[in-house]
């Protein structure tokens, strides 16, 4: 806490626009402590840094510019993604520590702070990717791959680590374990980027579904559920939400595609449809349900997740599904169309702007069938689409993500404090 006596020295430490964060900020406190301190059992809690034998669990992320800095720490239950730029050499790719596999889980973990009792981080999977970005997953993940020079490429250099930490209700590590995507890089690459990410799970759970941490990822699909009276949201157990549309089938024929859907991914423009052939001994009431359960499914939900991962407690993090019904005044109206219209914005900041969805609109359109003549038939198309629509507000031209203000201010804008 700044104080007029420290002001001084604080603002030589932290001033600049990077600095050291590990050797005094959290540090441990090596004071004698008190009576009541000292029965103290310790736990992790929320955002504490994760200790390791000798600092902390490093996440590389930028910090200032786009390079990464191996001083950011992993926080406790703090789900995080980072992305930045290691600058490389092929000469001397086998010295960088930050390329290698060892370089991150070569460090034991402190099961709760302060203690003696350590975790190793085991290797989960091992990805290696070739210089075309073609993935292949090795079948023995025990094997320590380090970097070789092999004529002008550096093989199994790290390009991304994802660690996940499994913990009890108390507060206490119990396991580690990190998965690999290890690449190749010619002579004449001068950088690479690098990911990392963080996850955790409590012992004995399920962990949540997730599309994105926090804004949605393109490809993954919309989380939406149901409210029950009193309580959260409700969304379903398996990996695909509620929110699904009517998957076409080789047939085309509607009334044997009942039950056959496709989740709705968010970014990802849709449509599919399906065939109606109407006879005159099919009566309007029952078509019209049997089609409306084709449309909708058996169980469309009311709220979407405006984040990807939105806790299912959190209400007002949920967007309420708006449905319209556009029909004409006749005596047999059938739904033939069911439009998903996703509004989403950009959210945040605009150096790393993550993806809400801020409104969702499904409208079912309806058409006329009159009575067929006897031995007539026709034949009516169904559809189902997705729209997604970016609603974020244009930038002003010229504008960058780095804007520069070129502009004198009023006289008297700072008035009455000269």
């Amino acid at each position: 806490m700044p104080t007029s006596e420290n002001f001084d020295r604080l603002l030589e430490q932290f001033g600049s626009a990077a600095f050291s964060a590990e050797p005094d900020s959290w540090s441990v406190n090596t004071d004698t402590p008190n009576a009541s301190e000292a029965n103290e059992t310790y736990r992790y809690q929320y955002g504490v840094p994760i200790q390791t034998v000798d600092s902390f669990l490093r996440l590389p992320s930028s910090v200032v510019s786009s390079w990464c800095s191996d001083a950011n720490p992993a926080g406790f239950l703090v789900n995080q993604a980072t992305r930045c730029t290691r600058s490389v050499s092929v000469e001397k790719c086998s010295d960088i520590q930050a390329l290698s596999m060892l370089f991150y889980i070569n460090s034991s973990i402190l099961a709760v702070p302060k203690s003696s009792q350590m975790v190793n981080i085991t290797v989960q999977s091992v990805v290696v990717q070739s210089l075309n970005r073609t993935r292949t997953l090795l079948n023995d993940s025990d094997v320590l791959r380090l970097p070789v020079i092999l004529g002008e490429l550096c093989l199994n250099t790290v390009l991304g680590v994802s660690y996940h930490i499994t913990y009890t209700d108390t507060g206490e590590i119990i396991e580690a374990a990190a998965s690999f995507v290890l690449g190749a890089i010619n002579k004449a690459a001068l950088s690479i980027q690098q990911s990392f990410e963080i996850s955790f799970t409590q012992v004995d759970t399920k962990p949540v579904p997730r599309s994105g941490n926090p804004g949605y990822v393109v490809g993954l699909p919309v989380r939406a559920g149901f409210r029950l009276q009193g309580s959260g949201i409700i969304e379903k157990a398996n990996k695909y939400s509620p929110l699904t549309i009517l998957q076409s089938t080789s047939d085309q024929d509607c009334l044997a595609a009942q039950g056959a859907r496709t989740p709705v991914l968010f970014g990802y423009n849709m449509i599919s449809g399906c065939k109606l052939r109407i006879t005159e001994a099919m009566k309007c009431q029952p078509l019209t349900q049997t089609l409306l359960d084709l449309l909708k499914g058996q169980s469309f939900p009311e709220y979407v997740a405006s984040f990807g991962n939105s806790q299912a407690q959190d209400v007002l993090d949920w967007v309420p599904i708006t449905y319209l019904y556009v029909s004409e005044q006749s005596s047999c109206q059938i739904p033939v169309s069911l439009e998903i219209e996703v509004k989403w914005t950009k959210y945040g900041s605009l150096v790393n702007p993550q993806a809400r969805i801020a409104n969702v609109t499904a409208t079912i359109t309806a058409t006329t069938v009159k009575q067929l003549p006897s031995g007539r038939e026709r034949t009516i198309p169904v559809t189902s689409s997705v729209v997604f629509t970016d609603i974020s507000s244009p930038a002003e031209p010229g504008y960058k993500a780095w804007p520069t203000i070129n502009a004198k201010l009023p006289f008297d804008f700072f008035f009455p404090f000269v």
